[in-house]
């Protein structure tokens, strides 16, 4: 059984390099895989399709999509534009966290050992 067509051609590819650089039409803030989506008159996991079935080339124009997305919220949060938690969301799925990893390790990965060899003498 064979699929559908992919409407994914040279066309669409100018046309969401296009929405990257004029994402703001329809008065959208930062650029989005949904707003691209929209703009192609596609579903949104057609993209992600394409960027692993089609094309290295479309994987790189999602990538570039959120690159400048990581950029404008940095920018934008910092100077106060962006609601703080909504930042702290979109940031996060950029791999940018708050927490620290407290996580106790040897240095080659492996478990710590404990020496309990030592003792402790108390003077009274």
């Amino acid at each position: 059984m064979l699929g559908r067509p992919t409407k994914y051609n040279e066309e669409t590819r100018n046309k969401a390099l296009e929405y990257i650089d004029n994402f703001d039409i329809d008065g959208a803030i930062i650029p989005t895989h949904e707003g691209m989506a929209e703009f192609l008159e596609v579903h949104r996991d057609t993209l992600y399709a394409w960027a692993k079935d089609e094309s290295k080339d479309f994987s790189d124009i999602l990538g570039r999509c959120n690159s400048k997305q990581a950029r404008m919220v940095i920018n934008g949060s910092l100077k106060g534009d962006y609601n703080a938690t909504i930042a702290k969301l979109l940031l996060g799925k950029h791999g940018y966290h708050d927490k620290q990893d407290n996580t106790l390790a040897n240095p080659d990965g492996g478990p710590l050992e404990i020496d309990h060899s030592w003792q402790v003498n108390i003077v009274g």
